[in-house]
């Protein structure tokens, strides 16, 4: 079996990151802010994983479901401000933000 070496790896998982993070900074639709954080931590375990398995360790892939738990929680946190916000301000547009007090 052909091994990928692991610059292939973190050139793919840097790519991925600044693909995110441009989202994150660009956009100002919560929704896709939040999708662009989603693809950061994707990037993220590809390195874990790209680097677990060129040093043959299984670290990367214990990290991995890790990035995995914390993706989850921060959709459910996530779109869970998001429902509350499109019901009070009939927008996603993250500008809004600023007028909320409490």
């Amino acid at each position: 079996m052909t091994e990928i070496p692991l610059t292939h790896v973190l050139i793919l998982s840097s790519l991925l990151f600044i693909i995110g993070f441009v989202g994150v900074v660009v956009r100002k639709n919560t929704l896709f802010m939040l999708m662009s954080l989603e693809v950061m931590l994707n990037a993220v375990g590809v390195a874990f994983i790209g680097a677990g398995s060129v040093w043959q360790e299984a670290d990367g892939q214990i990290m991995f479901m890790l990035i995995l738990t914390l993706a989850a929680a921060e959709v459910a946190v996530g779109l869970a401000l998001l429902i509350r916000m499109q019901r009070r301000y009939r927008t996603l547009n993250i500008d809004v933000l600023n007028q909320m007090k409490g």
